[in-house]
This record gives structure tokens, sequence and C-alpha cells, in this order.
């Protein structure tokens, strides 16, 4: 089965084609906010570098979060659009597992971050399984100064990857059983990986039932609120 793999929770668009022969295409960029105008185009061109027309897609699998507001939207909306006009079904994962998944045959517990800004992380740990990662802790916020002293009161050794702990890697400084990793960014061939085991089980969600993990709300809402205003039930700001 073909699916169709969409990240956007980050600063990193990616967008990956595969089926049960592997990776058939894939594509990303850091383009600051430009979710919107870049992923539309950038599915049609990983199609065309794969070889196959959109009809042939089986599934879509987007991240829904934790992570970057309109981004997180942004990718849920294309998902939703491409399976409505497809008539096909959606798997979703989380963002923080999408990054822990790239390192499942590490021996530390690896620590997941995404910068949430307004100086937070979203934050998960895991362990490695035979087959994955399974989760240890729930994603949640927490600033940077706080996760390090979890870590350090953990006692355990931790890998910490995502561009949260890269923007904040002098909190973590003083515990040498911390490392940092490389890779920054949830990646859409990992999100290609994970969904194929699932549509093949058939582990599915109709477009309409699908739904972003947030966290907390966007940061307009709260921005506008410090300012006096209030939020509609609809996440509209009125006076």
């Amino acid at each position: 089965m073909l699916v169709l793999g969409l990240t956007t929770s980050t600063p990193q668009i990616g967008v990956a084609l595969g089926d049960q022969s592997g990776l058939r295409a894939g594509w990303a960029t850091v383009r600051g906010r430009h979710h919107a105008e870049l992923i539309t185009p950038a599915i049609t061109d990983v199609c065309a570098a794969a070889g196959v027309a959109e009809r042939e897609i089986g599934v879509v699998a987007v991240d829904t979060g934790p992570g970057l507001f309109t981004g997180l939207r942004v990718g849920v909306a294309t998902a939703k659009a491409f399976a409505f006009a497809l008539g096909i079904p959606v798997i979703t994962e989380s963002s923080l597992d999408l990054l822990a998944f790239g390192y499942r045959y590490v021996s530390r517990r690896v620590t997941a971050t995404i910068d949430a800004r307004r100086s937070e992380l979203f934050v998960a740990s895991y362990v490695a399984v035979p087959g994955g990662m399974q989760r240890v802790s729930e994603p949640h916020t927490a600033t940077a100064d706080e996760l390090a002293a979890e870590l350090q009161a953990d006692g355990v050794p931790h890998l910490l990857v995502g561009n949260g702990a890269q923007r904040y890697a002098e909190a973590f400084a003083g515990n040498d059983r911390v490392e940092i990793a490389d890779a920054a960014f949830p990646l859409a061939s990992a999100l290609v990986n994970l969904a194929h085991a699932r549509a093949m089980r058939e582990d599915w969600i109709r477009p309409e039932d699908v739904e972003c993990t947030y966290l907390r709300e966007p940061d307009a809402a709260i921005n506008w609120e410090t300012r006096g205003g209030r939020v509609g039930a609809d996440g509209s700001t009125v006076e």
C-alpha cells in the first residue's frame, strides 16, 4: 500500500511516499512560516519523483503534534483534504513519537523535545523495545530548566533529540549523563515507515476524526488575553 506522509509540526516541512518496498521519494525544507504555500506543491513534486499518480495513494499519514500551532493546522487540513478527495483513510502519529523512533536502537533512554517557544519545550521520554519505542512519560510542556532538573533526578543516561534540546543545550551542559543528538525535526520518512505497518493492520481513522494535539493554547490567543481580550469557543478573539 502506498503511504503519503506529511510532517508540519516544526519549522521543517516534510513530505514522503513509501510502500512495502521502502521509501519511494521524499522532500524536506525549513522555510519559516511558509507551510501553507509549500506543502501542496511539495506533494505534487514528490509524487512526480516517485513516478506515481496521486490516485494511487492508499492512505495519508500526518503528525498531529504537539508542535507549532499554525504548522499543525496546515498539515492536518492538507491531510484531510487529500483523504476526502481520494476517498482514503488517515493515520496519525505524535510528532514526539516520530522523533524518538529514529533512535530505537540506542541503549539510553530517549527524551524527545520540540521547541514550544515562550521558553518552553514539548517533551516525552521513551525506551527501546523490540520493534520500536515505548513511551514512558506522556507528552507535556516544561521549561529547559525543569527538564534538566527532571533528568538530573532521574539518574539514568539520556539522549535528548529534537530542536528543543538543541535550542536550550546550555541548560543540560552540567549533566554528564545527558547527550544531545544532532537530529532536530520529525522525519516524514519515519512517519511513512510507522504508518505503513499500521496500514497493513488497517489501523487508521476517518479524515473527519483527525485532531491536533496542542498541549496548550495558541500563542495568539494567549497574547490577546494578556491585552484584555478573551478567546471565543471557536478559538476566535473577541472584546
